[in-house]
């Protein structure tokens, strides 16, 4: 699974798997293991977390959101001790910390609080994704080259076979 497979639904709490798209809309699956399934509708706005940014005061003036959460699962491993109903001062302190160049104006509380509870979400269901990047990062390989050094001695061996078989 990846950053793309995720959605957030305005209006309905949580993330989603997306399992599949339909005609008018997409197939979403509750993440909170509940194995609810929902039908998003060309209506419903529906945002994938690959898509999210969190606005900064850098040049760059966002950073993606998948960042921001493998910062946090770094720093955290899985326990942010914050919850959506924790203190607004805590809330952006806590950012603070994990993103000091976020922009205060544009980045309100009620994100902040939707960060945390994805978060929490991810950590307890997900927390595969959250690490793959540091796996990616002590390699220093993309996960497709991974899979291509991985394949590369099974198609050795086959066409070692192939041409034996000749």
């Amino acid at each position: 699974m990846d950053f793309n497979e995720v959605a957030a639904v305005s209006g309905k709490g949580g993330l989603f798997k997306v399992v599949s798209p339909t005609r008018t809309g997409v197939i979403l699956e509750a993440l909170d293991g509940s194995g609810k399934k929902i039908i998003a509708n060309i209506q419903a706005k529906v945002s994938i977390l690959s898509d999210i940014s969190i606005y900064t005061t850098d040049e760059e003036g966002a950073v993606p959101l998948q960042d921001v959460l493998r910062k946090i699962h770094v720093e955290f491993k899985g326990d942010t001790g914050l919850t959506s109903s924790s203190d607004p001062d805590e809330l952006k302190s806590f950012l603070k910390f994990i993103l000091p160049e976020y922009d205060e104006s544009r980045v309100y509380v009620s994100d902040i609080k939707k960060l945390v509870t994805w978060y929490n979400t991810m950590a307890k269901t997900l927390p595969e994704l959250l690490e793959k990047k540091e796996e990616q990062e002590q390699t220093g390989e993309k996960p497709a080259e991974k899979e291509k050094k991985a394949a590369a001695p099974k198609a050795k061996k086959a066409a070692t076979k192939t041409k034996s078989e000749k």
